[in-house]
Order: C-alpha cells, then sequence, then structure tokens
C-alpha cells in the first residue's frame, strides 16, 4: 500500500474513480454495520436492544454524567425521544437514572450491573466475530488502511456545510479511541472526552479497554 504522502501527491481522481470508491465505501460500512454490529448484538441480545439503545448504553459507560438532554444530542434525537429511550432501558434494567430536584429533564443517567454485563457481553462477541473475518489480513494493512480512512473521513467532514473548526464530535459513536486521528486531523472536540472526568482518562479506571 502507498504512504499517506504519496497518495497525497497522486494525480486527481476520475469521476468514475471517484464513483466506484464511494460505492466500496458505502458497501463496507453496511457491512460492518450488519455483519459485525447488528447481526452481534440481535445474538447477545435478541429483539432487547437497538443499535440506539447500545449507542446510549456506551455514551453513558465511557462518561461519567449523562443526562436526558446529552443522551438527545448524542443519539440525535430530540429531548422526548431520548427519554423515551431511556425509559425503555430504565424499565429494562439496563440503566438506572437519578432525577436531579425531582426534575426528569436534568436526570442522570448511570449502568446498572445489568447493563455493564451485557455491554461486556457485546463487545467480547464483537471483538471476536471481527477477529475472524479480519484474520485473513496483516496487521499492517488494517493499521494503513484505518488511518487512510480517518485522512478521507476528516476532509470530508471539513466539507460539510456549516462545518466549523474545534466543533463537537460525533463521528465514533460504539468506537471511542482515547488517541483519534480523527480529532487530531480534523481539529474537534470529542464529544466524549468533554464529559469524562479526570479519573476516565485513566485507562485504569475505564469500563472497557481503549486502545
Amino acid at each position: 500500500m502507498k504512504s499517506l504522502k504519496s497518495l497525497a501527491k497522486s494525480p486527481a481522481a476520475t469521476p468514475d474513480l471517484i464513483y466506484d470508491f464511494l460505492c466500496s465505501a458505502r458497501v463496507f460500512a453496511r457491512a460492518v454495520r450488519d455483519v459485525i454490529e447488528a447481526d452481534v448484538l440481535r445474538e447477545v441480545a435478541g429483539d432487547k436492544l437497538t443499535m440506539p439503545h447500545l449507542k446510549l448504553l456506551y455514551l453513558v459507560a465511557q462518561t461519567e454524567s449523562v443526562s436526558i438532554g446529552d443522551a438527545a444530542t448524542f443519539l440525535g434525537v430530540s429531548s422526548p425521544a431520548a427519554s423515551k429511550t431511556v425509559e425503555k432501558l430504565v424499565r429494562r434494567r439496563l440503566l438506572r437514572r437519578a432525577d436531579i430536584q425531582n426534575d426528569r429533564r436534568s436526570s442522570e443517567l448511570s449502568l446498572t450491573e445489568v447493563g455493564r454485563r451485557m455491554l461486556e457481553t457485546y463487545e467480547t462477541a464483537r471483538n471476536q466475530r471481527a477477529a475472524d473475518i479480519f484474520s485473513q489480513y496483516m496487521p499492517e494493512v488494517l493499521r494503513e488502511t484505518a488511518e487512510v480512512l480517518d485522512h478521507l473521513a476528516s476532509g470530508i467532514a471539513s466539507q460539510r456545510v456549516g462545518a466549523k473548526e474545534e466543533e463537537t464530535c460525533l463521528q465514533c459513536e460504539i468506537y471511542f479511541r482515547k488517541d483519534c486521528r480523527f480529532g487530531r486531523f480534523g481539529n474537534r472536540n470529542c464529544y466524549y472526552k468533554l464529559h469524562r472526568s479526570e479519573d476516565q482518562q485513566n485507562p485504569g479506571a475505564k469500563l472497557f479497554p481503549i486502545p
């Protein structure tokens, strides 16, 4: 695989090549979502959890304090919709909600032990599925491909209408990394890090190991 520097100096891509690349990127993203994420979630949780449910559990697990408003921002939905999602997870004993001064809009969310075990089970199963799938590729290929993808994603995101430097980033969803190249390339503020205490920045204090 060519280095990133040589890729940057390559001649401009043709429209046909760009179309082919976008098609491949879309198919890859869909395959990851369907095979590595959604299939594993169904195997682990059946119909008890959806991907939005999982995203919210992951956010709560990786941050110090999450309110209904935080959940709405992270999921990209309204506060009432986020509140309904929280209610479902509370009823299933996966989340715990503590209302602040009897104001449900200011609730602080935390994982229950059941929710913690569910996430641990999911992550173990997902990581094993991914390891089985990607075992045919050399580690160097995966490492270089990941870096290229981060560069490309940063370049694309910077072209979004109304995009601003140092805006809050929600791109990784359930794949938070302590050292995120996308954040560095795009000069963005990580949503997870904005909601993490100093103790949680310590690798030993995290619920799950973060690369």
